[in-house]
Parts: structure tokens; sequence; C-alpha cells
């Protein structure tokens, strides 16, 4: 007589993997026109229906998302720069199953206004390769203190080249040099290389608006606003130096942020470290 079968044991199931946690950061820098800056990484959470007072400028690094605005469907690949209009309903989750990863500025209307927000809720997904790295551009300058000029002179190119989105599909019109005004505004620059100043400042004393602001000196010098005045303060550093002044009371003393914000442009610009730069000073003296 066969022995009887018995049942063998069923393998222990595969363990589920955890889902990655949420991660967010927020913040609001001293940039004109920036509510919030608000980084997150997202595996599982789903928005419901909400609406913000502010715009939202949405760039995905991975996954992507789907969301509804305006009782239409929407997505947003890695390549593609959302705006989402003011007090529009619109939801949001995960379209993978990795979630996403996302950027998004939130911006008032000093930077886009309210007579834009119809064109928005008709194309809120912008694919432009430009536009998208000059937004990755604004983020990369608001994580890094000190470097609010640079974030205030790309987000003032970014608004204009929205605003050529949603307004016209005609192609732009031809911008024409403007040296006086160039002129003027390097003057502002080199009276004030240590206290800066904001774009929206010299824009009321000069009478222009910030995005002509800088692409009149882009054109006339070669290298935008920001980029002058950080150049003019590393030649004060520079000076001071080797002058023998410390690194630490450089920085404050040239307009940088604080010695770390020093040292990177420094080496950046001149290829060494202040200190390693005024160690050589005092070793020619």
């Amino acid at each position: 007589m066969p022995a009887p079968a018995f049942p063998t044991a069923s393998p222990p199931p595969e363990p589920v993997p955890e889902p990655a946690p949420a991660s967010v950061t927020a913040w609001r820098p001293p940039v004109p026109g920036v509510v919030e800056v608000f980084h997150a990484r997202f595996t599982e959470y789903a928005y419901p229906m909400h609406v913000h007072d502010a715009w939202t400028l949405l760039i995905v690094d991975s996954g992507a998302v789907r969301y509804d605005l305006d009782r239409h469907e929407h997505g947003t690949p890695d390549d593609t720069v959302t705006l989402l209009p003011p007090h529009v309903p619109h939801n949001g989750e995960p379209a993978t199953a990795d979630g996403f990863r996302k950027r998004v500025l939130y911006l008032d209307s000093s930077r886009l206004g309210d007579d834009l927000i119809g064109a928005a809720v008709d194309r809120p997904d912008l694919r432009d390769p430009l536009l998208r790295r000059r937004v990755g551009q604004v983020h990369s300058a608001l994580v890094r203190p000190g470097d609010e000029l640079e974030a205030e002179s790309r987000l003032t190119l970014v608004g204009e080249r929205l605003r050529e989105h949603l307004e016209s599909r005609e192609p732009a019109a031809p911008r024409r040099p403007d040296p006086v005004l160039a002129r003027r505004l390097r003057e502002l620059l080199d009276a004030r290389v240590a206290d800066g100043l904001t774009l929206a400042e010299a824009g009321a004393e000069l009478s222009a608006h910030p995005a002509h602001l800088v692409r009149a000196f882009s054109t006339a010098y070669g290298i935008p606003p920001h980029q002058y005045l950080t150049s003019r303060r590393v030649g004060r550093a520079r000076r001071l130096l080797l002058e023998g002044w410390p690194p630490s009371d450089v920085a404050a003393a040239a307009g940088f942020y604080d010695q770390a914000h020093l040292t990177r442009h420094f080496r950046r610009l001149v290829g060494v470290t202040p200190g390693r730069y005024r160690a050589t000073g005092a070793a020619g003296a």
C-alpha cells in the first residue's frame, strides 16, 4: 500500500518592498515674485482637487505626474514645463509605480498676470527644452544662498518666455540693442558692488522692465548682470586678500553672503580658494 501523501509547505511569500518615503523641502527665498520654492519626492501620495492663489511652475525630474485641470486630463513627462494658473482647481498623482520627483516655483502676479490664466488653462504643458533648462537653472541658483540676483535674472527670462508661449503663437519680434540702458545699469552695479540690488530695484530706478535690463546688458557686455556683479565682487575680494584681510572678513566686505559663497565663486573665477590666494600674496611680499 503506498504511503499517504502529505501536503508540502508553501514557500514564504516574497516580501513586498516598502515604498520610498515622501521627501519635501520648502522655503521662501528673498527673490521678488517668488512666493515659495517646493521640492518633493512622492511615490503614492495623490493630491485632491485644490487651488492655489499663485502661479504653479512645475518641472518633473523623474517619473511623471497625471493631473486634471478644468475637467481635462494632462501629464508631465520630464521634458515638459507645466504652468498651472491660480484659482483654477487641479489635482495630481503619480503616473508610474515609482512615483515622481518634482521642483515647483509658486509665483505671484508680478511675474505673470491674471490676463494669462485663460491661455494657461488651454495649454498648461509646454514642450520647450530651452524653457525647461532655464527653469532648472533658476532652481539651482535658489538653493545657493547669496545667488538671489542670479535667480532673479534667470526667472525674469523664464517669465518672458512663458508670456511668449501664452500671449501669441507668432514669432517674437527681434529685440533692438539698448547700449545706453546697459551702460546705466553697469554704472548702477558698479556703485552697489558690496550692497547689491535686485532687478526690480534697478528697473524702478532706470524706468525699465527687468527682462529688458537683462537682455540689454547681456547684449552689450556678453554676460548677464548677475555674472558681472559677481566678477566685480571677486575682483574686490582679490584686492582685500592681497592686503592681508582674512577670508572671513573679505566675504562680507566684498558683498558675498558668507565665506562659503565667496569660496565657491572665487574658486570658479580664479582657480584657487581665497585662503590659498592670500597665502601666495603673503609669500610674494
